[in-house]
């Protein structure tokens, strides 16, 4: 049996402090950028941690040992061998094989726990020439997944008989570029979140991206929301927002989970017609727009959002959407005082209806209505008016309320803006922008007294 032990080895190891190429068996690779390096007689591997933010990754090539015939016997003797001993119970979550040059390649994806932690583990093996090989990666941390796919994008294989490089495997671990965020009157059209996501405002969606992933954070458009079966909504949605920049559409199908907020996904492997790269595009909606993810490969998309969506059914549990569903909060940029100054009315409009019943009987014994508006006007020189008026009916009596305040504005950071009179006092809100179709939408909320922590949104009238 293949020790993995030795993958797990204390941070004593010589320091390549280099990026630099170098061949073990059967496999050209570059080495990290200041990675420790640590070779033994069947495998070599790569570490490197962070100790303040106690993280670590580590990154294993094993020399080949002879075939067991196919691609799939292959993987699972690897991953019972390899990644098994380390802990991972659960079968892995594995993506189609694809083929190069004579060469067949699986990838499969499992977590396990060290030193008390939850860990990942990455397995990719490469099956031909009556012969398999694997390359492992290992990580408690996602910040490390960009640094594993840079690996793998790198590696050249070789024929056992020749030893000389055949194919560098690029098709499945790159996607298309980034491009600039579109200019527009605001201030701010980027954002660089702490966990390595970066949005940038697009003339059609907002681009979220982090290493070798794209997420498009669709504006709404005609077409792609309406009263509808999951499958036809999601194929309306396909053709709409997705089919027209790529073609050699593959293995297409979509799925969705019966829950309160039903989430609708559609997913298939495709070409780029930008870049003619291969990759996997999943497209999602479920608590706001159609979010579109591309990946290189499905085992990417695994390694980023922790489930494989070829498996998702009516039945699954929907908890695992939660982190792809959270990519909708990426529309967030920060906010300056040009961004208002002297743009008038940002208005929002609220309303409610409560249907009462008989406690005893259930009869229907009425409603009630709430409806609300309110609204800032932003002059020049930083200087505001707001107003508020609230309206509640029943029994067909209406009472309603109001209150007015107006002053200076004035930017504390990018992220919070302060008004010295909202009724009768200086009030401070936190703030940010969400981009949409030719526009943005102001969100706010107090500070002070967040409440249930949901912003209020305005729009420009």
């Amino acid at each position: 049996m293949k020790s993995i032990l030795s993958l797990f080895v204390s941070m004593t190891l010589v320091s390549a402090c280099f990026s630099q190429q170098e061949t073990f068996s059967l496999v050209t690779y570059t080495i990290p950028s200041g990675w420790q390096k640590d070779a033994k007689q069947n495998f070599v591997s790569f570490s490197s941690s962070d100790k303040k933010k106690r993280t670590w990754c580590q990154i294993g090539v094993y020399k080949e040992t002879a075939s067991k015939g196919s691609i799939d016997a292959d993987f699972e003797s690897e991953w019972n061998e390899i990644v098994k001993p380390m802990g991972a119970a659960n079968p892995p979550q594995t993506s189609e094989a694809q083929e190069f040059d004579g060469w067949k390649m699986k990838s499969g994806f499992g977590t396990f726990s060290f030193n008390g932690s939850n860990a990942s583990s990455s397995l990719t093996v490469f099956s031909g020439y009556n012969v398999c090989l694997s390359v492992i990666g290992n990580t408690n941390s996602a910040d490390y997944l960009p640094a594993i796919q840079d690996f793998l994008s790198g590696l050249k294989l070789s024929r056992p008989e020749t030893t000389q490089p055949v194919q560098e495997i690029v098709p499945v671990t790159q996607v298309p570029e980034n491009t600039p965020a579109f200019k527009d009157r605001f201030a701010f059209n980027t954002t660089n979140f702490d966990d390595g996501w970066v949005s940038a405002v697009q003339a059609d969606w907002v681009s979220v991206t982090k290493g070798k992933v794209k997420v498009l954070l669709h504006y709404p458009k005609d077409g792609t929301i309406f009263p509808a079966d999951p499958g036809p909504m999601t194929d309306a949605a396909w053709n709409i927002l997705v089919a027209p920049r790529y073609s050699h559409l593959q293995q297409y199908k979509t799925s969705y989970v019966n829950t309160y907020n039903r989430p609708y996904l559609g997913m298939g492997y495709l070409t780029d017609n930008s870049t003619q790269q291969k990759v996997f595009v999943v497209l999602f909606h479920q608590s706001a727009g159609w979010i579109e993810v591309v990946s290189p490969d499905k085992n990417t998309f695994i390694q980023y959002f922790n489930f494989d969506p070829e498996v998702i059914r009516w039945d699954s549990d929907p908890d695992v959407l939660k982190t792809l569903d959270g990519m909708i909060s990426r529309n967030r940029f920060a906010v300056a005082a040009s961004d208002l100054n002297g743009t008038g009315k940002w208005d929002n409009r609220f309303s409610s209806n409560t249907f009462y019943s008989n406690y005893y009987t259930g009869a229907y014994a009425g409603m009630s209505t709430y409806s609300s508006s309110q609204w800032f006007v932003f002059g020049n020189s930083q200087t505001f008016t707001w107003e508020l008026i609230a309206a509640n009916s029943m029994g067909g009596v209406t009472k309603a309320a109001g209150a007015k305040g107006g002053g200076k504005f004035t930017v504390v950071n990018n992220w919070q803006l302060s008004f010295n009179k909202i009724e009768g006092k200086e009030k401070l809100y936190d703030v940010y922008f969400s981009a949409i179709k030719d526009g943005r939408v102001l969100f706010m909320n107090d500070a002070k007294y967040p409440g249930s922590g949901i912003f209020t949104g305005y729009t420009r009238k």
